[in-house]
């Protein structure tokens, strides 16, 4: 199988994303989410257009909008390695758990698994 050349340009954290994003397609195919695409480099014209179309900073990288028995809905912010969440990502966490989602980060394939599962499975 031939290797996309993009791929070399891939980080830590993408990979991750594209291992939860895929298990979720997988193992809950009815489920309604979305990864949000709100990171990366981009040119000011970019930086300008995502604002003034009303972007939020900190917007977890996962949405999970199925509600279970007791939840709203399931967010997950994904860090690599050691990195943590920033200020605005601390705010979007908060607000979503306010607003009776599950909503946290993580940056273990493991552990994300465990929390989707956990929610599909109203635990």
């Amino acid at each position: 199988m031939k290797s996309n050349p993009y791929q070399k340009y891939l980080g830590k954290e993408d990979v991750l994303q594209n291992q939860v994003m895929r298990y979720i397609a997988l193992k809950y195919p009815k489920a309604l989410f979305t990864h949000v695409a709100n990171e990366g480099k981009r040119s000011p014209f970019e930086r300008y257009k995502m604002k003034y179309l009303g972007t939020k900073p900190g917007i977890p990288d996962i949405m999970i909008f199925d509600p279970n028995k007791t939840k709203n809905g399931l967010a997950i912010e994904l860090k690599a390695g050691y990195n943590k969440p920033t200020e605005n990502q601390k705010k979007w966490l908060k607000e979503l758990n306010n607003a009776n989602w599950v909503a946290v980060w993580s940056n273990n394939l493991d552990e994300c698994l465990e929390i989707i599962d956990n929610y599909f499975n109203n635990k």
